[in-house]
């Protein structure tokens, strides 16, 4: 068995990274608090980095790392590892997303517990010689409603915690399904619901543009006064700003916060505010979870050299040469047909199924099935989602997938659909690639159509009349949209239709609202594609 060579870059738990320094195939040096110039002397020895937060593994290290196969982040945040170089030089990047959750689900509950007892400020009081016990009165917990965004495992494992206080819980997440929600005695409601109803709120979410800022000026304009606030997640998924407004306005009582848009902060204002509780991102800050982590990643490397095993990539080594060239096209409609899905439909499917037919039935198609489900997750579960681990999360999402093939495909000589349903709602996407005009959308429920992939796309389904596409083109161009081609499906003259639009421009919210005023416009959906 080959000899391997890891260098460990940050101080990680040692009893953590025992099942390497114990392997006899593995070399374990570590060495902590390196310049780059001193990691560079060095590196192109090493098969695997492993880092905390303090060491940036640059593009440099990266190219000068020729032997490098594997840099693992023991811990979840890879902002301080080059990703996109890591993907070019095939470098595989793994972290660890479980190893926190009991660290981070318990230090909400504290924040939440310092907050409504209004422990440090009591402390510092007491500390400094005063005895003040009027200045300090709590609120309790128990039958309060706690509001919570974001319901995965950290999010699941604050809710049995805060039923313990008798808390009840209402809450978002656009994966949670019924059965999941009624199996924890969770309600599951709107974000403006919550709002609305909740005494205390607590998001769990990764940061994405759906999440950045949920809860801001719109929100807090919903609550009910006395709100308290806890963010144990990421910076910026609460609108500091807007925080602040609602706590010096009473729309907010308190917030608690451990993560900030800015870290380390530099604004004074919310960190000195007298109703709010700061720790120093202490999320994951426990002995037993930077022990966890590092055991994640130890036994994950050895896995990734050994066995070619990956479960917790953050991100996808390149497509391999050896992969037929006339699937890669396949490969891109796929990616595609999962960002318009996503965003075709109201809510996220709970399930999903997809249909090989044709000669492509007859290939390995779980590049295809990845590249679909990675391109859908990503919305709502960020970047980090990739073919490595897209369905990993699609399964810890409780979504249903299956794949059919057939070797048949009527009309086409390969033909992908794509079906994806929830409770209320059911699209079908049929795609295929066409000799000559490449990849093409070639079905959207009962509508055949022949769209071609492009950056901006909008859809409307309409009734079919007289001058309504005429009145759509004027309100365009009006907002100077230009439109690079339009196709129209229909059954019957009069009845109901669907006309697709490739763009030159994205459609603003003012020239969408006027789209939607115009007679016989039932529904408008704007698709962006990466």
């Amino acid at each position: 068995m080959e000899n391997y060579r890891i260098l460990v870059l940050d101080p990680v738990s040692e009893d953590g990274i025992k099942e390497l320094l114990d392997h006899p195939n593995y070399d374990v040096d570590v060495n902590t608090g390196l310049s780059e110039e001193e990691i560079l002397e060095t590196v192109h020895e090493y098969h695997a980095l492993i880092v905390r937060s303090q060491t940036t593994v640059t593009e440099e290290i990266i190219r000068y790392a020729r032997q490098l196969k594997v840099i693992a982040r023991a811990g979840v945040g890879v902002d301080n590892i080059d990703i996109d170089a890591a993907t070019k030089h095939g470098v595989i990047v793994i972290n660890a997303p479980d190893g926190n959750t009991i660290s981070a689900t318990e230090h909400t509950m504290a924040m939440m517990l310092s907050l409504t007892r209004d422990i440090p400020a009591a402390h510092k009081e007491l500390s400094e010689g005063k005895w003040n016990r009027k200045g300090h009165k709590g609120t309790e917990m128990y039958g309060k409603t706690l509001g919570i965004i974001g319901v995965g495992k950290i999010g699941l494992g604050v809710a049995k915690r805060a039923q313990s206080f008798g808390m009840r819980i209402i809450a978002f997440d656009p994966y949670l399904s019924d059965d999941k929600a009624q199996e924890a005695e969770i309600e599951k409601m709107e974000v403006d619901e919550i709002a609305a109803r909740a005494d205390f709120l607590t998001v769990h979410t990764p940061l994405t543009p759906q999440t950045k800022g949920i809860v801001g000026e719109d929100f807090f304009g919903r609550t009910k006064p006395g709100l308290k606030i806890v963010n144990v997640a990421r910076g910026g998924i609460i609108d500091e700003d807007a925080l602040l407004k609602a706590l010096d306005g009473g729309r907010a009582d308190g917030a608690a916060l451990d993560v900030f848009e800015e870290e380390p902060p530099t604004d004074m204002k919310l960190l000195n505010h007298p109703k709010v509780v700061v720790t120093p991102h202490l999320g994951a800050s426990t002995v037993e979870a930077q022990e966890k982590v590092a055991i994640s990643v130890s036994r994950e490397i050895i896995d990734i050299l050994e066995n070619n095993t990956i479960v917790h990539a953050v991100n996808a080594p390149r497509i391999s040469e050896n992969i037929n060239k006339e699937l890669k096209p396949y490969i891109n409609i796929s990616s595609h047909m999962g960002e318009v899905g996503i965003q075709l439909m109201n809510r996220p499917p709970s399930e999903i199924k997809l249909k090989y037919h044709g000669e492509l039935a007859i290939d390995d198609t779980s590049m295809l099935t990845r590249s679909f489900v990675s391109s859908m997750l990503k919305p709502h579960l960020g970047e980090n989602v990739n073919i490595i681990n897209a369905l990993y999360l699609l399964q810890e999402q409780d979504v249903v997938y299956k794949v059919e093939k057939k070797g048949k495909a009527h009309g086409y000589s390969n033909y992908l659909e794509a079906e994806l349903i929830n409770e209320d709602e059911t699209l079908v996407l049929g795609a295929s690639v066409l000799n000559g005009y490449g990849e093409r959308i070639v079905k959207i429920n009962e509508f055949q159509v022949d769209i071609k992939p492009t950056k901006h796309l909008l859809f409307i389904d309409h009734q079919d009349r007289p001058g309504i596409i005429g009145e759509m083109g004027i309100t365009l161009g009006t907002h100077k949209v230009n439109i690079a081609s339009m196709q129209l499906g229909r059954h019957d003259e009069g009845g109901n239709a669907l006309l697709s639009l490739s763009l030159d421009q994205g459609v603003n919210d003012e020239a969408m609202e006027e789209l939607s005023k115009i007679k016989g416009f039932n529904g408008l959906k704007q698709v962006d594609l990466s």
